[in-house]
């Protein structure tokens, strides 16, 4: 069993099991605590049909198992982040982006260990396209190369980045980038090794080195992700 919070999964070699014997002893096990499963939310499947979970869709193909976010997931923070511009129309850039990138930020790094990579282009496109129409309602006189050279500029090799200048204190001007979600790389999670011990000094190197995150490098995702 695998849980998260008030939400669980129970694995079971057949679908029989599952019926007959695990989800009655769960149903015993709550209604002696005045609680019941969600008729909503409780099915049982098999994985090669994949279920969602915790906002991630989890599906095994062949002998390779996959976790991705889920259709509504996308959906959550495509809408989100419409929103987000929709309601900024009337502020100045730097306001959006102060409450833009914090959204963008914590989506992608809470997808970041799974394969995410085609989930954070399809975002950023979504993005573009309504920072686009937002620039363009902001400007409704002014030529599209005119909006462009006023909200977008070129980064290394990357075109069309959204940006914003800050006024400081001191009169400097600050820039503010738009945060794109392709930028974040994928980073697969390590499991903690069975024998370690964390009441045990003997590992506290091993810890320590995790929680930097020296056991977790970035890398690159596979074409599939």
């Amino acid at each position: 069993m695998i849980r998260y919070s008030d939400d669980f999964i129970v694995t079971g070699e057949s679908k029989e099991i599952l019926q007959e014997k695990v989800k009655p002893a769960i149903c015993s096990f709550l209604s002696q605590r005045g609680l019941n499963l969600s008729g909503k939310k409780t099915r049982i499947t098999r994985i090669e049909d994949g279920f969602d979970f915790l906002g991630q869709h989890l599906r095994k193909y062949g002998n390779k198992f996959l976790v991705t976010p889920s259709k509504n997931s996308v959906k959550g923070i495509v809408s989100k982040t419409r929103k987000i511009i929709k309601s900024h129309l009337g502020s100045t850039t730097v306001e959006m982006l102060r409450v833009l990138n914090p959204v963008i930020r914590g989506w992608a790094n809470y997808h970041r260990h799974a394969c995410s990579k085609k989930a954070f282009y399809y975002v950023d496109c979504c993005v573009f396209k309504n920072l686009w129409l937002w620039a363009k309602r902001r400007q409704p006189n002014k030529k599209a190369h005119w909006i462009r050279n006023r909200y977008f500029r070129t980064i290394g090799n990357r075109n069309w980045c959204f940006f914003a200048i800050q006024k400081t204190v001191g009169g400097e001007a600050k820039v503010i980038d738009l945060l794109y979600m392709s930028t974040v790389k994928i980073v697969r999670h390590i499991k903690i090794r069975g024998i370690a011990n964390p009441y045990d000094s003997r590992w506290q190197k091993y810890f320590s080195k995790r929680s930097i995150g020296t056991y977790y490098p970035a890398i690159e995702s596979a074409p599939c992700c």
